[in-house]
């Protein structure tokens, strides 16, 4: 037996390309923690709005609207290529906010106008990381290989809240935010070593990549898996992940009445348990039916969020958030096996950008949750952010069983 049928967790890092892209990722997603935690309790300590709070974080995903477009420069560019753009951009961006913060002139209209100009990339970023996998990764591994993909980002929330808050704490924002730049300097460094085959082409005129998109849409409506899964990745960005992201510097310190190191810990929480689901991914779920267990995972994650919704102490909060972030795992890892299996190998930058498409949510519904929080209250706000999402999942399963059901269906092909 050889010793990727003995560990097939590790097998990914047979590759060369993931054993460079992971830790490249993984520097990448503890920068973004970082930020969005060091920033947004900023903007909140500065302001004492949770509307502010929530504008701060819909600026930072502004650029989902464009994100098909990365998709076709990916396919025709390479998405390695893309890639390492990107991060140059971020560590740029990181620099000036540290610059204006060490010589005492960051304001809000810095802080603002950064986080729309990072918000036109970063939502890009994820969709771009699965597509450039699901280029170099063989088939039978791809599970395996999100769900290592995963715990870069949810490792890197547990560090990177935790260290962003104790950073800050330590020596202040400016230094703090020279630590995030060193981490996008490392990921650029570390894609360097990445390989990926020869793409589809180099550069095309606006026509043309309009019309590539128009192409990556078409298939998208013709492959009911894919649009199951397109609105799946919307509703629980914008009903679910507002509640145990963006709104919780507002609930540690409005309703927990703890402060930063305690909106750190409820962050790591969630990051922990999320974790730990991608581990247990990682090694076992090419034995499960990915679009079986995206729709179990998705029911359990938005029940977990009505408890959490009237939960008003800290530590039965963080056992929710935990186990919520455990659960949520085992709905978003197998949601990106189902679309990168089911798409066409030519499209898989265009629907991962598409796919991103539905990060807007997460925006949306953060705009619309400050004003309804402000009016009702939390709880009431969150009961009927989670009471949607269950009754949407349930009409998302019921128009589109006959794709997502069946256990002989493309989308619940097991790993061979």
């Amino acid at each position: 037996m050889t010793n990727a049928a003995r560990a097939p967790a590790l097998a990914p890092f047979r590759q060369r390309s993931f054993r460079f892209q992971w830790p490249a990722d993984l520097a990448t997603s503890w920068a973004f923690e970082m930020e969005t935690l060091i920033l947004s309790w900023f903007v909140l300590a500065a302001t004492g709005s949770v509307v502010w709070l929530t504008a701060f974080g819909a600026l930072q995903f502004v650029g989902t609207l464009i994100s098909p477009v990365y998709g076709v420069m990916g396919d025709r560019l390479g998405h390695r290529r893309l890639l390492i753009t990107m991060r140059a951009s971020y560590a740029v961006l990181a620099a000036l906010l540290a610059a204006l913060a060490l010589t005492g002139t960051l304001t809000m209209a810095a802080v603002f106008t950064v986080a729309f100009l990072s918000g036109l990339v970063r939502p890009s970023d994820y969709g771009m990381r699965n597509a450039l996998i699901g280029a170099t990764m063989p088939a039978p591994w791809l599970m395996g290989a999100l769900g290592i993909e995963r715990t870069s980002a949810d490792a890197a929330r547990v560090v990177g809240a935790l260290t962003g808050a104790a950073l800050v704490a330590w020596i202040g924002i400016g230094f703090a935010y020279v630590a995030v730049c060193g981490f996008y300097l490392i990921s650029v460094l570390l894609m360097l070593g990445v390989e990926e085959s020869r793409p589809n082409g180099g550069a095309r005129s606006i026509g043309a990549v309009w019309d590539e998109l128009g192409a990556g849409i078409a298939h998208v409506r013709a492959t009911p898996p894919l649009l199951a899964a397109m609105w799946l990745a919307f509703l629980a960005n914008a009903l679910a992940y507002p509640l145990t992201g963006g709104l919780l510097a507002y609930v540690a310190r409005d309703i927990y009445g703890i402060g930063q190191t305690g909106l750190g810990s409820l962050v790591a929480c969630f990051a922990a348990g999320a974790l730990v689901g991608s581990i247990i991914l990682s090694a076992q779920g090419g034995r499960m039916p990915p679009a079986r267990t995206m729709l179990a995972g998705a029911f359990l994650w938005f029940a977990l969020l009505l408890v959490f919704a009237v939960v008003r102490t800290a530590g039965s909060g963080m056992v929710l958030l935990a186990v919520a972030g455990f659960v949520q795992s085992f709905c978003m890892v197998p949601m990106a096996v189902v679309i990168l299996r089911v798409a066409h190998e030519r499209m898989r930058g265009r629907v991962m950008g598409l796919r991103m498409l539905a990060v807007y949510g997460l925006p949306l519904g953060l705009l619309a949750s400050g004003p309804l929080i402000a009016w009702f209250g939390f709880a009431a706000t969150a009961l009927l952010y989670a009471g949607l999402a269950i009754a949407s999942t349930g009409a998302i399963m019921l128009r589109w069983r006959a794709s997502l059901l069946p256990l002989d269906a493309p989308a619940n092909a097991l790993q061979r």
